[in-house]
């Protein structure tokens, strides 16, 4: 951790305090391509389809670096090219994007498949057992599918009518 990304503290809350560091849709977006999609690189961030600048994404990148929740490591193959890694404190938001996924999909029309997001819903503490695995291990194997144009999930409350 480089330390060097010190945002302007509006107050103690651990609210507060965390969306100085996550507060904005990109920061989390590539949270969630390290620990689901099994993005590693600066290019596969930037062709995952969000639409995110150069700029920006450098940005991001770099902030979640200074905050300790992700490192840079070189490629063994190719020393010039960077990887990026979540950190401990990285991988900790995990609960935090799966609760995220299950409300959206609980509450908004979605891409994902009301199945999977029910399943992954009930068997909560599995799903991130599985993702922390997989971080441990350093398996990059996506653990979700693409979520793509096709039948949009109208929310698992609506379907199951409550």
């Amino acid at each position: 951790m480089s330390g060097q990304y010190k945002p302007k503290l509006r107050s103690e809350c651990p609210v507060s305090l965390s969306l100085d560091i996550l507060g904005d849709r990109w920061s989390l977006l590539l949270v969630r391509d390290l620990m689901v999609r099994g993005f590693r690189t600066f290019t596969e961030f930037l062709q995952s389809g969000e639409g995110i600048s150069t700029n920006i994404l450098s940005d991001r990148l770099r902030k979640l670096e200074d905050a300790g929740i992700l490192v840079t490591e070189k490629e063994v193959t190719d020393g010039r090219r960077l990887n990026y890694r979540l950190t401990e404190k990285g991988i900790d938001l995990a609960p935090v994007l799966l609760d995220l996924l299950i409300w959206g999909a609980r509450h908004e029309r979605t891409a994902a498949p009301c199945a999977l997001v029910e399943e992954m819903a009930l068997n909560r503490e599995r799903v991130l057992g599985e993702v922390r695995r997989r971080w441990r291990e350093r398996d990059s194997t996506p653990f979700l599918p693409k979520l793509g144009g096709s039948g949009k999930s109208d929310g698992l409350r609506k379907r199951r009518g409550a």
